[in-house]
């Protein structure tokens, strides 16, 4: 039997070896792709052009902007001198953000009471006006601190007049740490998931379009009058393209911590022992979609039907948590989304098989199923 299998094998590489472009395919498009991906799907607003309105002009107006432009978040672009003109800037898209300060702002400031800045931003791309806003509110609370501090030591100085006072502030400060990521660079988070994203449709694709290929060229019916049995068939067709995707996961993985530098702080086993299981879920898909596919051309459109809903259910760009009810409870009938899981925890985490069990444990039901499902039905296809 294993003779048998490991023929089928050696015929199954040197056929796809054979040809220049399946070459190209089994090597160059993943690493390809994660360059592509890793440099291209990068959340980080790190440098916001910025447009200043000041129609008060006032020392206080002044100490404003001078905190904006000495962060390191904002680029000060242009000064709009009219609603109009900031509105024009910002449909332009020549600045991402608008600070106005409204008039009297200064005075008021000086008063000690309370004064409104406006921030407008372009809310086309919601998700970067959102982190603009948040590095917008940090600067004027930093503000905001200062001045607090200043009205204090006012205070305080003139109470020295009437006797002593203690010079102790008050208050509760927060620390905030931040695990795993402690720069917050959203490639560390992105770069594991393209990961994910390479083996499935790698492995799917090669997998269904093998089989099909047989049945085009027309020696699947020379195949069958051999005495190879359909399972010796299946898992001579199924085990080669599981050996590309661990080559293909060790060269993207080597990308991601060479090129990317994201961090690993887990096991290499671990990550294999995943990498093996979710073969198993993408192996049966393959197979399974070789079987209601007459030609190359349907089973890559068929991997494509099944690859979209699989990746856009699996919390690779949108967290699971932010769904509807609903779609949370369908994503717990994909693969993808547990493997996800296990990548990004063994890179960015460095946890283990004590606490990624559970999606181990599903990841095995999962594969073993599907891959049951896929082998029935490719036998009773054949025979």
């Amino acid at each position: 039997m294993w003779e048998r299998i490991w023929q089928i094998v050696i015929k199954e590489f040197r056929q796809t070896l054979r040809e220049r472009r399946m070459r190209a395919i089994l090597i160059g498009p993943p690493v390809l792709q994660m360059i592509i991906f890793g440099y291209a799907v990068n959340l980080d607003v790190e440098r916001v052009r910025l447009a200043w309105m000041d129609p008060d002009r006032s020392t206080q107006s002044r100490e404003l902007l001078a905190r904006f432009t000495a962060s390191t978040y904002f680029d000060l672009v242009a000064a709009a001198e009219s609603e109009a003109e900031a509105a024009r800037l910002l449909d332009r898209g020549e600045a991402q953000a608008v600070v106005r300060v409204l008039p009297g702002f200064g005075a008021g400031v000086a008063r000690g009471e309370q004064q409104d800045v406006q921030v407008l931003l372009d809310g086309a791309n919601s998700n970067s006006a959102g982190i603009i806003a948040n590095y917008a509110s940090l600067v004027i609370a930093d503000y905001n601190r200062e001045l607090l501090r200043e009205q204090q030591w006012r205070k305080l100085v003139g109470r020295t007049r009437a006797g002593p006072v203690r010079m102790a502030m008050p208050g509760v400060r927060a620390e905030t740490r931040i695990w795993f990521n402690p720069e917050l660079k959203s490639r560390y988070f992105f770069v594991p998931g393209v990961i994910v994203n390479i083996i499935l449709l790698v492995t799917l694709m090669l997998t269904a379009l093998s089989i099909v290929r047989e049945k085009e060229i027309g020696t699947m019916e020379q195949i069958m009058v051999t005495p190879i049995r359909p399972i010796e068939l299946m898992l001579g067709k199924t085990i080669p393209f599981g050996l590309v995707g661990l080559l293909d996961m060790a060269l993207v993985t080597t990308v991601a911590l060479l090129l990317f530098r994201v961090p690993f702080r887990g096991s290499m086993l671990v990550l294999l022992l995943a990498t093996v299981l979710f073969l198993l879920t993408t192996l049966g898909a393959g197979l399974f979609l070789s079987t209601i596919s007459s030609t190359q051309q349907q089973a890559m459109i068929s991997s494509f039907f099944f690859f979209q809903p699989a990746f856009m259910l699996s919390g690779f760009t949108f967290p699971i948590r932010n769904m509807p009810e609903v779609v949370q409870w369908m994503t717990l009938l994909n693969p993808m989304r547990y493997f996800m899981d296990i990548v990004r925890g063994v890179f960015l985490k460095g946890v283990g098989v004590e606490v990624l069990w559970p999606q181990l444990l599903m990841m095995a039901v999962f594969g073993v199923l599907i891959l049951w499902f896929s082998a029935l039905r490719f036998r009773k296809r054949l025979d």
